[in-house]
C-alpha cells in the first residue's frame, strides 16, 4: 500500500473512533476524543475553569449527559441519544417529565426537506432543552403522551482544549487549528483532527524550519480561550492554518486571511495552482471557523483556512448524514499532502542576498554548471540559479523567485541550496 494511501486508511479508522462520542465545547466527550488522539500524538492537556473571563467572553459551565430518550407508552424508545449522540439539543438542561405530542413539538427539531435525516443543534448560551430526529420518525408519532428524560448536568467546571508542538529550527511558529466540539459528525470535523493528527507527525519526522504548534479545541470559545492565554506571545505566530471539513469529495477550497497577502496565502494559492488540483481560493470573510478568531482585527495573525467543501456547502453539513460513509480515505490523504506541500515551501521559503551582485558570477568554474549535467530539466535548473542570483537582493524570497520565474519552487529551492554551499548568497 502507498504511504498515502495508508495515511487515508488510518486517519479513516481515526474518524471511525472518534464519530461516535459525544462532543461539546466542554465536558467529558472532549476529553474522551484527547484521549484517543493522545494514544497517536503527545498533548499538553489545558482546563480552564468556569467563570474565567477570556477576551470578551466567559469559559462556561461543563455540560456532560449520560442518558436521554423520548418513550412511548409501552415504554419502547422512540428517539434514543444512545443511537446517535446527534439525537439531543446540545447542552440541553435535565429534563424528566411526561407530556402530550402537542407540548412536546416545541423542543424537537427535524429537516422536512430531508425526512431521512437527523439535524445537529445546539444552544450553548441559552437554556435550553431538545432532541432532533428525523421528519419521518416525528410523522409517524401518535398523538399520545410521551416519557422525556434527558439525564445531563450543567454545572461549575472546565473548558478542556490540548495542544501538540512540533519544535523545529526557529521558535517563530505556524499554528494548526481545528476544532473538537462537534458529536458524530464525520466531516465537521474529525476530518480535521485526523488530518491535523497524521500531519503533526508527518513533521516530526523531520526538523522542520518553523515550530509547529497544533491546537484541538472547541470552535469559537476554545480559540478565544487560547488567545486570552498566549495574548502576550501571539506574536511569535509568524503563520497559520485552521482545518476543517477535511474528508469530502469536493474540491480544495483556501479561504485568505484578513490580510490577503500574508505568506500562507500566497504559499496555498502557490502550492494549489501548482498541483493541477482542481481548487478554489475565496476571500476573507468574518464568518466560518476558527480563523476568524486569529484574524479579528485586534490579533490580525496570517492564518487561512482549508477545507474541501466549505462550510454549509453541502447539504450533508451538520446532520447524521455527514456520517463515516461521506468521508474517503483518499480525499483526507489527499488534504494531508496539501498541508505538506505547503508548509514545505512555507519553511524553505527565504530571502537571499547575492555576495557576488555586480555582473553574472562565474558558475562553470564553481562547478555549479557541470552539477547539471546528466540532469534532465538541466536548462530549467539553470535558469533557476540565474534567476534566484537576480533577486536575491534582501527583498525578494523563493517564492517571488518561483512566482516571478514561472519555475517550480523546489526547483527554484534546489538552486539556492547549491548557490548558498558556493559561497554566492546567503540567507
Amino acid at each position: 500500500m502507498a504511504p498515502m494511501t495508508a495515511a487515508g486508511e488510518q486517519m479513516h479508522a481515526l474518524v471511525e473512533r472518534l464519530y461516535p462520542l459525544c462532543r461539546s465545547i466542554t465536558g467529558d466527550g472532549v476529553r474522551a476524543t484527547l484521549e484517543i488522539v493522545g494514544e497517536y500524538i503527545p498533548l499538553q492537556l489545558h482546563e480552564v475553569p468556569t467563570g474565567t473571563q477570556v477576551l470578551d467572553w466567559t469559559v462556561p459551565q461543563e455540560w456532560n449527559i449520560r442518558d436521554a430518550y423520548i418513550a412511548d407508552t409501552a415504554g419502547n424508545r422512540v428517539v434514543d441519544f444512545a443511537e446517535s449522540s446527534l439525537h439531543v439539543l446540545g447542552y440541553s438542561l435535565p429534563v424528566s417529565a411526561t407530556m402530550p405530542l402537542a407540548e412536546l413539538r416545541g423542543h424537537l427539531y427535524t429537516l422536512p426537506d430531508h425526512p431521512t435525516w437527523v439535524p445537529y443543534r445546539t444552544s450553548y448560551y441559552k437554556p435550553a432543552w431538545g432532541f432532533c430526529l428525523a421528519q419521518e420518525t416525528l410523522d409517524a408519532l401518535p398523538d399520545d403522551e410521551y416519557e422525556v428524560r434527558i439525564d445531563s448536568t450543567l454545572a461549575d467546571g472546565h473548558l478542556t482544549y490540548a495542544e501538540h508542538v512540533v519544535p523545529g529550527q526557529v521558535a517563530d511558529e505556524v499554528i494548526v487549528s481545528c476544532h473538537v466540539c462537534h458529536p458524530s459528525l464525520a466531516n465537521d470535523n474529525l476530518a480535521g483532527i485526523a488530518v491535523a493528527v497524521f500531519l503533526a507527525r508527518a513533521l516530526a519526522e523531520r526538523t522542520p524550519w518553523y515550530t509547529y504548534r497544533f491546537l484541538f479545541a472547541p470552535g469559537t470559545i476554545g480559540a478565544i480561550t487560547w488567545l486570552a492565554r498566549n495574548a502576550e506571545r501571539v506574536e511569535q505566530v509568524k503563520h497559520g492554518l485552521v482545518l476543517a471539513c477535511a474528508g469530502d469529495s469536493g474540491r480544495l477550497t483556501y479561504k485568505r486571511s484578513r490580510r490577503g497577502d500574508a505568506e500562507i496565502d500566497r504559499v496555498m494559492r502557490h502550492v494549489l495552482a501548482a498541483s493541477d488540483r482542481p481548487h478554489h481560493v475565496a476571500e476573507f470573510t468574518p464568518y466560518g471557523y476558527d480563523e476568524r478568531q486569529f484574524c479579528s482585527p485586534g490579533f490580525n495573525l496570517g492564518v487561512g483556512s482549508l477545507s474541501r467543501t466549505p462550510y454549509a456547502g453541502y447539504p450533508e453539513y451538520h446532520t447524521s448524514a455527514d456520517n463515516l460513509d461521506f468521508v474517503s480515505p483518499q480525499a483526507m490523504a489527499d488534504t494531508l499532502a496539501v498541508c505538506r506541500e505547503a508548509f514545505a515551501v512555507l519553511d524553505r521559503n527565504r530571502r537571499y542576498v547575492n555576495l557576488s551582485p555586480y555582473g553574472e558570477p562565474q558558475l562553470g568554474r564553481r562547478g555549479l554548471y557541470d552539477s547539471l549535467g546528466g540532469r534532465s530539466d538541466a536548462k530549467q535548473a539553470q535558469m533557476a540559479m540565474l534567476w534566484v542570483l537576480n533577486l536575491s537582493d534582501g527583498e525578494h524570497s523563493l517564492l517571488d523567485v518561483a512566482e516571478r520565474s514561472g519555475l517550480p519552487f523546489d526547483t527554484v529551492a534546489v538552486a539556492a541550496d547549491a548557490l548558498g554551499a558556493a559561497g554566492l548568497i546567503k540567507a
